[in-house]
Order: C-alpha cells, then sequence, then structure tokens
C-alpha cells in the first residue's frame, strides 16, 4: 500500500472558510479533488443556511461614550435611529430572577445568551443584547469581534437586536456605571448555500450496514481552522485513504460537513437529506479537533456505556492514552444521535495556554504530526474491529439518559435546576 501523509493537504486548505462562503466551496472542492487522488470518487450536496449583511451597528452610553460593537445576524433590526433603553447587567441565574427585563438592553458577559435568558428576555420585551468576546487581558487589536448569527432555535421564537463587543469594553462600561443606551442596528438577512462532501466506499459483503465517518471543514470568521477544524478534515482523508486499501466488509460514508460553526447544519442537512439510508447507518464516528502538541486524548460518547468499555479496553490492549465518557459532544455527530443512531467524537483537547480555536490563533504551529499519526493510528485500529466484524458488536440504541441530554442540547426542553 503506498504511503499516504494527509498532515500536509492541511496547508491547502489553511485559510478563512466560514459556512457558505466562496471560501468554504473551494475547500470543498479542493477535499473533492484529494478523494479523487485516492481513487474514489466524491459528491458535493448543497443546502441553504442563513447569512445576514450587517449594514449598520452601533453602540452609544449615556447620549456621550461610542463602544466599536459588530451586530448580530438573524437579530432584527432597531430604527434607524436605534433603540433606547436602561442597561442592565445579567450574568446568573440570581441575576435574572430578581430583574425586570422589560424595556431593557442586556448586557450579557458571554458570546451566546442561555436560552433561558433568552426566553425571558422575549416574554418581558427587553429592547436589545449586548455580548461579549476575549478576555480582559487581550488588547483591541488581539481581540477580532466576529460576525455572529443567531440560531433559529432563538430567532423563531422572536427578534432581539443584538450587538457583540470586547470584554475590556464591557468592564469599562461596568465601572463607569453607564446607565442609558442607544443600540442601533441594521440588518438585510437571506439565505445562501453551503456544501457537504460526501465520498462512499461500498463494503465487500455486508454493503446494507453502515458506518458513516464526519467532520466539519468550515472555519469561523478570521480563523484559518487548523485546528478547529482542518484536523479532523485530514483525519477522514487518511481514514478513506486506508479503507481503499483495505476493502471494508461493511458500507462506508466518509461526510465533510459544512457550516458546522453556524449550528451543526451541514450534518442536520444530512440526516435530512438521507433519510432513506437512516435505518441502515449502525454507527457514526465523527473526528473534530485533532493533533494538538499540549493536549490530551478524549472520546465522548453518546450511546450505550458499553461502548466506552470497548474503547477503554482497545486503549490498554494497544497502549494508547484517552479519557472516554458518555455525553453529547457539541459536533456533527449530534445529529445523527438525535435519529437513534450510536456515535462517539474523538477529539485531542489542547490544555490552556496551548492550541487555541474560535480565532486567528488557531495556527498549523500549535500542532503535532506525530500526535496526529498516534490519534488516526487508533481510530483504524478501534474502528476496523467493528467494520469487519461477523456480527456488529454496538447495538443500534439510544439509552433514556442520552435522550435527556439531546433534548437539552438541542433546546427542546429545559434542564432541570439543581437544587
Amino acid at each position: 500500500m503506498k504511503s499516504y501523509h494527509s498532515f500536509n493537504f492541511l496547508k491547502k486548505i489553511y485559510f478563512v472558510r466560514t459556512g457558505g462562503s466562496i471560501e468554504e466551496l473551494n475547500a470543498a472542492k479542493l477535499i473533492q479533488e484529494e478523494v479523487k487522488s485516492l481513487g474514489g470518487e466524491a459528491t458535493i450536496e448543497e443546502f441553504l443556511v442563513d447569512y445576514s449583511d450587517i449594514q449598520e451597528a452601533k453602540l452609544i452610553f449615556d447620549d456621550k461614550v461610542e463602544i466599536e460593537c459588530k451586530g448580530s445576524g438573524y437579530s432584527g433590526n432597531t430604527p434607524k435611529e436605534g433603540i433606547h433603553g436602561e442597561l442592565v447587567y445579567v450574568s446568573s441565574d440570581e441575576d435574572l430572577k430578581m430583574t425586570n427585563l422589560e424595556g431593557k438592553v442586556i448586557l450579557y458577559p458571554a458570546k451566546r445568551v442561555p436560552h433561558k435568558v433568552y426566553m425571558k428576555a422575549l416574554k418581558e420585551k427587553a429592547v436589545g443584547f449586548i455580548t461579549t468576546t476575549g478576555d480582559v487581558y487581550k488588547s483591541d487589536k488581539d481581540v477580532d469581534l466576529d460576525p455572529y448569527l443567531n440560531r433559529d432555535a432563538y430567532y423563531k421564537e422572536g427578534m432581539i437586536p443584538t450587538v457583540m463587543i470586547r470584554m475590556r469594553d464591557a468592564e469599562k462600561i461596568l465601572a463607569n456605571e453607564y446607565k442609558r443606551v442607544n443600540l442601533t442596528l441594521i440588518s438585510k438577512d437571506s439565505k445562501r448555500n453551503s456544501r457537504n462532501v460526501v465520498a462512499t466506499i461500498l463494503g465487500s459483503d455486508i454493503k446494507d450496514e453502515m458506518i458513516t465517518f464526519t467532520a466539519h471543514y468550515d472555519s469561523v470568521a478570521f480563523s484559518k481552522g487548523a485546528f478547529d477544524n482542518g484536523t479532523g478534515v485530514i483525519t477522514l482523508l487518511q481514514l478513506f485513504h486506508y479503507y481503499m486499501n483495505n476493502k471494508p466488509r461493511r458500507t462506508l460514508k466518509f461526510i465533510w460537513c459544512g457550516s458546522e460553526e453556524m449550528g451543526l447544519l451541514g450534518s442536520k442537512a444530512y440526516v435530512a437529506m438521507h433519510e432513506d439510508e437512516l435505518d441502515k447507518i449502525r454507527l457514526n464516528i465523527n473526528v473534530d479537533m485533532v493533533a494538538a502538541t499540549i493536549g490530551y486524548d478524549i472520546a465522548c460518547v453518546t450511546g450505550e456505556t458499553n461502548i466506552i468499555n470497548y474503547i477503554e479496553y482497545t486503549s490498554k490492549e494497544l497502549g494508547f492514552p484517552i479519557h472516554v465518557y458518555q455525553g453529547v459532544y457539541s459536533s456533527d455527530s449530534t445529529p445523527f444521535a438525535d435519529k437513534g443512531i450510536p456515535a462517539i467524537s474523538f477529539a485531542r483537547l489542547a490544555k490552556n495556554g496551548g492550541a487555541t480555536i474560535h480565532s486567528k490563533n488557531d495556527i498549523i504551529e500549535r500542532l503535532s504530526e506525530p500526535n496526529y499519526i498516534k490519534t488516526y493510528s487508533f481510530i483504524i485500529n478501534l474502528t476496523k474491529r467493528w467494520i469487519d466484524a461477523i456480527y456488529f458488536p454496538i447495538e443500534k440504541k439510544m439509552p433514556d439518559n442520552m435522550k435527556d441530554e439531546l433534548d437539552y442540547y438541542l433546546l427542546r426542553k429545559p434542564r432541570p435546576e439543581k437544587r
């Protein structure tokens, strides 16, 4: 078998590739071409995603102090003159319970507002949100105000004009005890195309049983996405190369998902567009962020606990340290799990101070090819046991506790409050 060094492909997609952009399309075509060079064929499947053109975003405090901000798409529009409201700071459940939000502009110290905070703001008729990014120790030039799109689980309930500021500015606002806010947001919401790249290796004799491999290939704004998730892209290419040269008994689908960073949209689109094959899919294997120089390997299992035992047993047999746990991973494994398909997400998470994501600092220099080889080698050694098994050893079943966790993650029901 001819050797293949997929790590080299990372440099080909080392550019910003946000969901629905021309750059994302260019990355999809590069993946398609790479699959062809490995002897396979890949198709590009289009689906619609949200897009917002922010035309104006402005924040003025106490009629005198303007703070730089970035508007959030699909959060609505203000009149041209903006909206005026009293500023309130909400950062905890206690704040939320004790604060009347009617007519207020809410400063919430995070990039994304929790769903229950958003729903209370809608119910009590708050007029605006200010969210934050970065931290107080970073200068303005080191914190990008990246464009953020409101998720459909939020805006379908109603829109509240939202802008984002830097955390340092949030600290300044609170320290100076500003009282009144004039918030202006003018935007134009629309749709555009994103894409999944799909390749199939037909099984040799158990063709009607299928395993899907997923990894998203889009990035966030300002980020070249080497760690998140160029490393997942190349892992799937390496696995594709292996199974092209080692014929699997079961059919394999390789899906490079678009627009994951916008809310797992590529994998959601895939399961919606391929309902006819869901009964055949026995397992999903997802890869999202590996190869960190300073880090540790994990596997998150959305499925029965016996899968955890199997992975732990194999890790000891092969001498590969990995932390395995049951849960819902915020990646493209989740839409498959939500259809009752057991799913496993593999990652090599970075330690604090190491490789970072969702910023301009997500760079190749923080990654290690030797660590990458160890991780994909373990995934191959593990998955080939299942793929070539006489009887598939993983039952297609989703335990009740994971059904609950999926409901919480997908905002179908609120998580019970801890006492």
